[in-house]
């Protein structure tokens, strides 16, 4: 498959590994097609890995994932919105405010009443976005098994059902238990998901180790 990937941080390169590795044609995106990290990135393999600006990734991908910081995910997918037009748009991004410095914080008009998720399928209404991944490590987010054999919980929202089964299965792919991945209905949950990131700021900073979240019941 043809996958975009829209960020050059280390949740989109460690993503856009994971994927190369699976046998998938990846094209990472940034700004500009000169992007340094981008192209270091695609350096590293010999085959399936491309970069362009955000718009030719998102023109080239069947799939995309939204890697970028959640405070410039608007604008940057403002500047990728045909390509990005009728297709399932993984969201990973957070609405972090580091703006104000520690202790941080979520941007105030995209918590509690909105969220990131919602604010980019409200502004891209004919993409399917699907939330998920953004509640751990991005190393774990690729490698669930890593830790207790890969039995935590990765949580997953969405409006369009038929999307949310496609990611359900390339997250299996990528290694996620199917008992594990669970659906919390439409993108309305990404309010909480997004903001368990608070928490686990504090838990990280309290264990500095890897761990995730489970839901027992």
């Amino acid at each position: 498959m043809k996958i975009a990937v829209l960020g050059t941080g280390a949740v989109g390169t460690t993503i856009a590994s994971k994927l190369i590795e699976l046998g998938h044609e990846v094209m990472i995106g940034s700004r500009s097609k000169t992007n340094e990290k981008a192209i270091k990135f695609v350096n590293k393999f010999d085959t399936k890995a491309t970069n362009g600006t955000f718009e030719e990734a998102a023109f080239f991908g069947e799939i995309v994932f939204n890697c970028i910081k959640g405070e410039f995910a608007i604008e940057a997918l403002k500047s990728a919105e045909k390509g990005i037009r009728n297709k399932i748009l993984i969201d990973i991004s957070i609405p972090v405010n580091t703006r104000n410095g520690a202790p941080l914080s979520l941007i105030p008009e995209l918590c509690n009443t909105n969220s990131l998720g919602e604010e980019i399928q409200k502004n891209f209404p004919d993409t399917k976005v699907v939330k998920t991944l953004n509640t751990m490590w991005n190393t774990l987010m690729i490698s669930p098994s890593m830790l207790q054999n890969g039995d935590h919980t990765n949580f997953i929202c969405g409006n369009d059902e038929e999307a949310k089964d496609k990611v359900k299965n390339l997250l299996k792919e990528i290694g996620w238990l199917e008992e594990t991945i669970l659906d919390l209905g439409d993108i309305v949950g990404s309010r909480g998901t997004e903001a368990i990131v608070l928490l686990w700021l504090r838990i990280w900073g309290a264990t500095i180790g890897t761990f995730s979240l489970k839901v027992v019941n």
